[in-house]
């Protein structure tokens, strides 16, 4: 089926790496003009190679700081001189560090807001500031089943992700009227079948930093589907939401994409 992305400008967030390497990739499938937006250049070089290979219109990286709205505004500047606008965003940055909340501490709270909410904040900010008067643009923002069941050892992480999903809603309520869609996703337990799939910031450098291997096989038992999921699950789920041509219509929705982990109707 055709998603009619071919030379379309899109940014993805954290791009260098696990389910934002994989987005990047398909959307690289679709044609797009691709830009990993991404701290570790290095890494994000890599993918831009293989997003080219992989048959993207174009691919670029840009070293940024998603927690820094100058950097961002940059981001998105440069974006818009290179590809002439900014068709699509994935918010996709994101990182927990697992542990009861009696363990965690004020300084970690900070880390994980400026991360996975903060940086969220500044991407969309600056995203409305180019789509409004483009005449429109979809974003997709990486959440989590964390944010729907609620998650053992992830209690912050959790409750931004939860308002993660009330923050996009309310800006698709708000921006619909300029033909602006948003949703989210929410994975649940993703994790990169290689190492090669992963860079020096991802949670899951070594694929035993966050579950042992005893702990994959008791949550794969848990799920309907019965395997833990992959990055290239959620990087279809993304790139559907972001297509006009057959999500047109789809704008406020939380999705979950996680082998049933989570089925909330």
């Amino acid at each position: 089926m055709d998603l009619d992305l071919k030379a379309r400008s899109v940014i993805v967030t954290g791009a260098a790496s696990n389910i934002g390497r994989a987005i990047a990739l398909k959307f690289a499938e679709e044609g797009a003009k691709i830009t990993i937006a991404d701290l570790d250049v290095e890494s994000g070089e890599k993918v831009a190679a293989l997003a080219k290979k992989a048959g993207a219109a174009d691919a670029q990286v840009i070293k940024t700081d998603i927690t820094d709205l100058d950097s961002v505004e940059n981001l998105f500047d440069t974006v818009a001189k290179t590809f002439g606008t900014v068709e699509a965003l994935v918010n996709n940055v994101g990182w927990d560090d697992l542990m009861f909340f009696t363990q965690t501490t004020p300084e970690l709270w900070q880390k994980l807001i400026a991360i996975n909410y903060v940086g969220l904040l500044n991407c969309t900010k600056v995203a409305l500031a180019h789509m409004v008067p483009n005449g429109g643009g979809s974003m997709v923002s990486i959440s989590s089943d964390a944010s729907r069941q609620g998650e053992p050892r992830e209690a912050v992480y959790g409750g931004l992700k939860a308002a993660t999903n009330s923050f996009m809603k309310t800006i698709a309520k708000e921006n619909g009227r300029y033909n602006i869609r948003c949703n989210c996703v929410c994975p649940g337990v993703t994790v990169p079948e290689t190492t090669e799939e992963t860079s020096e910031n991802s949670m899951w450098k070594e694929k035993d930093a966050m579950f042992t291997e005893d702990q994959f096989v008791a949550i794969a038992k848990t799920l309907p589907l019965k395997r833990i999921g992959k990055p290239q699950d959620v990087a279809n789920a993304v790139v559907f939401l972001s297509s006009n041509h057959v999500a047109g219509y789809i704008t406020g929705q939380v999705l979950s994409a996680s082998g049933g982990y989570s089925m909330i109707g």
